[in-house]
């Protein structure tokens, strides 16, 4: 029988590092906004792009969530090109 890990969160089990798990969220919730936004204007892929500054194939991967493939810059870059402005906050862990 083998042995199962445990983890604090999805993210932890999934990340390399902490430092990368607790990036992922962030990134998470930030492609979770932006592709309502992109589904809520009605945009298909290749117009969210142009709006979005970015390629219909990195659309594709934002809405199918590919956390992964995003960095929180690339995000915010994203973010300003449809008019949003990212806030921060900081919690206490």
């Amino acid at each position: 029988m083998s042995k199962t890990d445990d983890f604090d969160s999805v993210w932890d089990a999934i990340a390399d590092a902490k430092q990368q798990a607790a990036n992922l969220p962030a990134r998470a919730e930030l492609m979770g906004k932006i592709a309502a936004i992109v589904k809520d204007s009605g945009w298909t892929q290749s117009e969210a792009a142009k709006h979005c500054g970015v390629t219909q194939p990195r659309i594709s991967d934002l809405l199918r969530e590919r956390v992964s493939r995003f960095s929180i810059d690339a995000l915010v870059n994203i973010a300003t090109a449809i008019g949003r402005k990212v806030h921060v906050e900081l919690e206490s862990a």
